[in-house]
């Protein structure tokens, strides 16, 4: 992607249905499809009825692992390369990281490969090189499935997920070359496959234009920091937090910068609720009850809340919101 000048977006996915409208959209334009789980997205995968406990998080293990599962099982159908991911994992959610890492190291076992395409450890509110050395210990247990490590530096800000960091200090926004740099002079010997989610004040969520101050050209300093230093071009892979709701033209620039995996979240659970939306609003005289609508007192109205009619309308609406997504990054679709 990096060297084709595009990037892929990843979507947040919290049911089979989401999972569902990936897969749709990147099949019917022929790009890979890029899937994640949040810590929780993935406990309301699995049911939030079951125990999720602290310092075991075995719901949100399970629910992750059973996404994975269910993604590989159902992507050979679609005809399109996929990669399941697990999003932002701080300190301390790294139970749920220990469970989805042993999940991995089972499959490779039997299988030759590991049941996710990566993993992300948010600890960029640890001091930075407690971050980088946790990451470090991490990607030498990755590293032999070849499983992609994304790390943050610098903090994302806005809401997600349940985790608020719309009060955080501006400069925590925003990394330096220094901060890159420390980076890849410890994990790239250890591995080539990771990627930094640097902050350039990036915020999770969706704002009025002009309330965020995004600075993309931060991640070309970080690149011209380090090339000339390593020998070649653009030696990062960066990853763009809080994509929903940005300027075009700041993905764009971004983009241009290596970024090669933007983040999709806010915009897409939109999208998904107005399809319900419009659909409701199509047909409201017929959602009032089982029986009677606009046609006859005694018309039955189970074809309209029959959960396949409005489900299938936010899937719809949201395929093409990640449809979308992919244009934004300057994909190559045919």
């Amino acid at each position: 992607a990096k060297a084709k000048g595009f990037a892929l977006p990843s979507f947040n996915c919290t049911t089979s249905s989401s999972c569902n409208a990936v897969l749709e959209a990147a099949a019917k334009i022929g790009m890979p499809a890029y899937i994640q789980f949040s810590e929780g997205g993935a406990a309301f995968f699995a049911g939030k009825s079951l125990p999720n406990d602290k310092g075991k998080l075995q719901g949100s293990i399970l629910g992750a692992c059973a996404g994975a599962h269910y993604v590989r099982n159902v992507a050979p159908a679609y005809g399109i390369p996929v990669l399941v991911h697990s999003d932002h994992c701080a300190k301390k959610l790294l139970p749920w990281f220990d469970g989805m890492l042993e999940a991995d190291e089972a499959y490779f076992k039997a299988n030759g490969e590991p049941l996710f395409s990566s993993h992300m450890l948010d600890l960029s509110e640890e001091p930075h090189e407690e971050n980088v050395g946790i990451c470090a210990k991490y990607l030498k247990r990755m590293a032999p499935m070849d499983l992609i490590l994304e790390m943050e530096i610098g903090i994302t800000g806005g809401v997600e997920d349940g985790v608020d960091n719309s009060g955080v200090a501006k400069d925590k926004l925003y990394s330096t070359p220094e901060d890159t740099e420390l980076v890849w002079n410890t994990l790239s010997p250890i591995s080539p496959m990771f990627t930094i989610a640097a902050a350039f004040g990036n915020v999770h969520g969706v704002y009025k234009p002009g309330n965020v101050k995004l600075q993309p050209e931060l991640l070309h300093k970080f690149q011209q920091n380090l090339g000339p230093k390593v020998g070649y071009e653009k030696p990062f892979f960066f990853v763009f937090h809080g994509g929903s709701g940005s300027e075009k033209a700041d993905i764009h620039t971004a983009v241009d910068a290596g970024v090669v995996k933007m983040n999709v979240d806010t915009d897409t659970q939109w999208a998904y609720w107005e399809g319900l939306l419009k659909f409701y609003k199509a047909k409201e005289g017929y959602l009032q009850g089982q029986i009677g609508n606009p046609e006859g007192e005694d018309k039955p109205n189970k074809s309209y809340y029959d959960p396949r009619k409005w489900v299938r309308c936010s899937e719809e609406s949201m395929r093409d919101r990640v449809i979308e997504g992919f244009k934004d990054l300057k994909a190559p679709i045919p």
